[in-house]
């Protein structure tokens, strides 16, 4: 299934995100967003989306608004273009963390907690955007959900694995899946770096409550 086209944003090449080829799954080095979109997000967090005028990132850049509608169309291609680059980001990591884990149900869907955690951790703002769904037109909308439910597919299928091989307690995989990913997006509301919890702190505890909902008992 191929996704649903995006309407008014730049070829997609220019949007698609992912840690570097020489980044782990677990690193976190500084964004390297163009600085309009690095401007258009911090803008969409203060202030909202439908708060935010492309004058407001224009100047917040120092720059004309013209000079804006140079690289994107318009303010829904801002936002496109930057929750398009943290779902990619997010998906590669969550990958790569596959790949190099034990084909162990437990372990795997552990592995996907911590990507997920860290993410929301070391990319609050990006993460915090997810939010802004809802001001996605139709088609973009309809493109960004794909790829947000290629991500909750990654746990469904772990916890089915673990269903069947009765590693996790019988359930509904699909249910789990999404309280999960509920529970893991709201992080980015509440969560602030330097607070009491550090990101290995977060990640610790969501592992916990992961595993407990799936029914996990340690062997």
């Amino acid at each position: 299934m191929e996704m649903p086209p995006l309407r008014g944003v730049p070829g997609m090449s220019q949007v698609q995100g992912g840690p570097r080829g020489d980044v782990r799954w677990d690193e976190y080095p500084e964004s390297e967003l163009l600085p309009v979109l690095r401007h258009a997000r911090d803008a969409f967090v203060a202030n909202g989306y439908n708060g935010t005028t492309v004058r407001d990132i224009a100047s917040r850049m120092g720059q004309t608004v013209p000079a804006i509608y140079y690289y994107y169309e318009n303010k829904q291609a801002l936002l496109v273009a930057l929750l398009h680059r943290s779902m990619d980001d997010l998906l590669e990591r969550c990958r790569l963390a596959q790949l190099e884990t034990r084909d162990d149900p437990a372990e795997q869907l552990t592995v996907l907690v911590r990507c997920i955690v860290l993410y929301v951790a070391h990319r609050r703002e990006m993460a915090f955007l997810d939010a802004e769904i809802r001001s996605l037109e139709p088609a973009n909308r309809e493109a960004y959900v794909f790829k947000r439910d290629q991500m909750q597919a990654m746990i469904t299928r772990v916890i089915t694995i673990g269903m069947e091989r009765s590693v996790f307690s019988p359930g509904d995989p699909h249910s789990d899946a999404r309280a999960l990913i509920m529970m893991l997006r709201g992080i980015a509301n509440w969560y602030r770096p330097g607070g009491h919890l550090g990101p290995e702190d977060l990640c610790r505890q969501y592992v916990t409550y992961a595993l407990r909902l799936v029914g996990h008992q340690p062997v």
